[in-house]
């Protein structure tokens, strides 16, 4: 604070010279007016005081105090010489505050953003103007009272001229947001009193009126103390974006107009002669001519606008107004939050953008601009609750519950650092990180919001994402699934057919054997029965017993096709008949169940009974078998163990005839089939078939 004093008391003396001035001058002493001077030494003087307490450690508060009190050394000159007009001290106090103003315009220019010439050639340049400046006072106290316009001119125009070469190459060295803010703001201020001068200009030449120019001019460039305050302002400095935009788009317009305006006034002087009929059609024609040209000059100085300031044709918030319609462009998402992300850090001027999605119980790094390489991080259930209820958070936030974000230089300060938490419906899908560079331009409240804005549509993105995935999953098994049937349903039609060739054969080589056998017996002993009656008896005898035997034949084969004892007793006692039949040892343990639908009893039945062929082919002589059934949750589960020498299942064993059967058998009703199996350890055959909805409930009823 202390440094500052001096600043602030010149400034206030400044005020009082100004002041003091205007009181003792009167109309007409003071060129432009002594008000107008009065109001530009005060916004100078002013703005000095505001910047010195919002930049405390910076010169430009001092550069703007002794302009403001050059300006005001120049009116107390000029109103002391007007009185007394030989004075030597007016004369020299009127010479040195004119000197004095471009080359403290020039300090000011070549200083900014903080006011301290950095490089030599910097200084050398202002060095050059004060000699000239210091040579122009000497001329006009010498050759006093004259003013000579010409000299003050052209030192003002030598003074323009590098400043404006020095600020463009500031303009291009400026790193940080927060510097290049606060060169634009001073930019604002100057287009907007020359927009103003120019208009002030027009309009004398269109109307006649303001009739005093030069006030007008001199009144404009208050604006650029007023922008110099502004720009100290750490709340403000970031709103120079839209207002720079906003104005040249306007003066733009407004310049259209004027043109439009003076080629109507240029037509009308030349054509005085055809009436008001030829004024109507000048008017008319003009209108039309400035209508039609609106819309597209506005778009052109718009995307001027947005290229000056920010580097690119669409402004920030429209980058992220944007992003929704892009959604639906046939391109990957991983492409449009890359893209995403690079407009983000240019347009908001970071360091760092980062998108990180979630992935179960951790937060993966999946886009960052610049590159930073792949980076996971692990969420507990209560971050991942308090992450997906946070909004957009900052340093003292991320420091609790995403301290990862943050290196270790990071830990003990304040970084410019911003994350909006990716959800949709209260779920957490992921991240959104921004860093700034340290010293820049704290985050404001229209950036979280724009995050925020963002963050929303990322969440409407990546939760389309999840959902097709999962529709891709479903639809791939549902192929899957029809593949398998079609599969399944070919493998049924030819099993059915081997099936119904068995049965011819069997009972061609069997049955019909017998049958035909007993046929030849019958015809024989009808031939016998006259002549040979004791014959005929013992064949008769043969006749039945072979008759016995083809009715056992055909029962044999009946069996085959469907056993009569499930049929009759269910399940459980059908596998224990087939367990004692089974070539090794069999126990069979099932729980307390019933009957089921005929067709799902078969079905387990005769996969039991090809676990159980199986398991007596290879599994070895001294090997045992268990059987289990029981029924959970809903359906019927069965398993056929063996403790046999098992086999390798990625062999392709476990893919043979036997096992494709077993697995149609219970797929035609949704059930599924599975072979767990290694060397020494034995095989078993693990089914699981659902039981319809009616008869669970009938179950469960029992």
């Amino acid at each position: 604070m202390q440094r500052n004093s001096p600043t602030r008391l010149g400034a206030l003396v400044g005020i009082a010279g100004a002041v003091v001035a205007t009181l003792e001058s009167t109309h007409g002493q003071l060129g432009p007016g002594r008000y107008v001077l009065l109001a530009v030494a005060l916004s100078w003087c002013i703005g000095a005081i505001v910047t010195s307490f919002e930049r405390p450690g910076e010169p430009i508060a001092a550069s703007m105090a002794l302009i403001g009190g050059a300006i005001a050394l120049t009116m107390l000159g000029s109103a002391e010489l007007a009185g007394h007009p030989g004075s030597d001290t007016a004369a020299l106090i009127r010479a040195l505050g004119l000197a004095a103003i471009p080359p403290l315009g020039l300090h000011l220019v070549l200083g900014l953003p903080d006011g301290r010439l950095e490089s030599r050639i910097r200084r050398s340049w202002a060095l050059t103007v004060d000699t000239a400046g210091a040579a122009l006072a000497v001329w006009l106290f010498v050759d006093r009272p004259r003013l000579h316009p010409v000299g003050i001119a052209t030192l003002t125009a030598a003074a323009v001229a590098v400043g404006l070469v020095g600020y463009v190459s500031r303009c291009q060295r400026a790193r940080t947001q927060a510097a290049r803010a606060r060169l634009q703001w001073p930019a604002w201020g100057a287009l907007t009193a020359t927009g103003i001068a120019l208009g002030a200009l027009l309009l004398n030449a269109l109307v006649g009126w303001p009739p005093e120019l030069r006030a007008v001019a001199v009144t404009a460039t208050v604006l650029l103390p007023v922008s110099l305050a502004l720009g100290s302002h750490p709340a403000l400095i970031v709103r120079i974006d839209r207002l720079l935009v906003h104005t040249i788009t306007f003066g733009g317009l407004a310049a259209l107009i004027g043109i439009v305006a003076l080629g109507v006034i240029a037509s009308l002087g030349r054509s005085l002669d055809a009436g008001e009929r030829g004024v109507l059609g000048l008017a008319i024609a003009g209108a039309a001519v400035a209508a039609i040209l609106w819309v597209p000059v506005r778009e052109r100085l718009q995307g001027y606008a947005n290229l000056r300031v920010y580097g690119e044709q669409h402004a920030p918030d429209e980058v992220i107004r944007t992003f929704g319609s892009r959604l639906t462009r046939a391109l990957p998402l991983d492409e449009l939050l890359l893209q995403l992300a690079e407009s983000l850090k240019k347009t908001m001027d970071l360091e760092r953008a980062e998108v990180w999605t979630r992935n179960g119980g951790q937060l993966e790094r999946s886009v960052f601009v610049p590159d930073r390489g792949h980076a996971e991080l692990d969420l507990g259930n209560e971050e991942v609750s308090v992450i997906a209820r946070a909004g957009v958070s900052g340093p003292a936030w991320i420091r609790v519950w995403l301290p990862s974000l943050l290196s270790e230089s990071e830990a003990g300060n304040e970084p410019p650092i911003r994350v909006a938490p990716v959800t949709n419906s209260g779920e957490l899908l992921g991240v959104i990180v921004v860093r700034r560079v340290d010293g820049d331009t704290a985050f404001q409240e229209e950036d979280d919001q724009a995050l925020a804005e963002l963050a929303r549509q990322v969440g409407l993105a990546l939760h389309n994402l999840k959902l097709d995935s999962a529709l891709q999953e479903s639809l791939d098994e549902v192929r899957r699934q029809a593949d398998e049937l079609r599969r399944s349903r070919a493998r049924i039609v030819e099993a059915t057919d081997l099936e119904r060739r068995r049965i011819e054969r069997d009972l061609h080589d069997g049955a019909q054997q017998h049958l035909v056998a007993l046929a030849v017996s019958t015809r024989l002993a009808r031939q016998l029965a006259d002549s040979d009656p004791d014959a005929t008896k013992g064949m008769l005898d043969q006749i039945a017993a072979d008759l016995q035997d083809a009715v056992q034949e055909l029962r044999n084969l009946a069996h085959g096709i469907y056993p009569p004892l499930l049929m009759d007793r269910g399940l459980p006692d059908a596998l224990r008949a087939a367990g004692n039949r089974a070539a090794l040892p069999t126990s069979v343990e099932i729980d307390d169940i019933g009957r089921y639908p005929q067709q799902v009893e078969a079905a387990i039945y005769f996969c039991c009974l090809e676990a159980l062929q199986n398991a007596g082919k290879h599994a070895g002589a001294d090997a045992t078998i268990t059987i289990r059934l029981s029924e959970e949750q809903g359906a019927l589960v069965f398993d056929v163990t063996d403790t046999g020498a098992g086999f390798d299942p990625s062999s392709g064993a476990a893919q043979g005839h036997g096992f494709v059967n077993m697995a149609d058998r219970v797929g035609a009703f949704g059930g599924s089939v599975r072979i767990d199996s290694a060397t020494t350890r034995g095989t078993s055959v693990i089914g699981r078939v659902p039981l319809p909805e009616p008869e669970i409930a009938t179950r469960s009823g029992a």
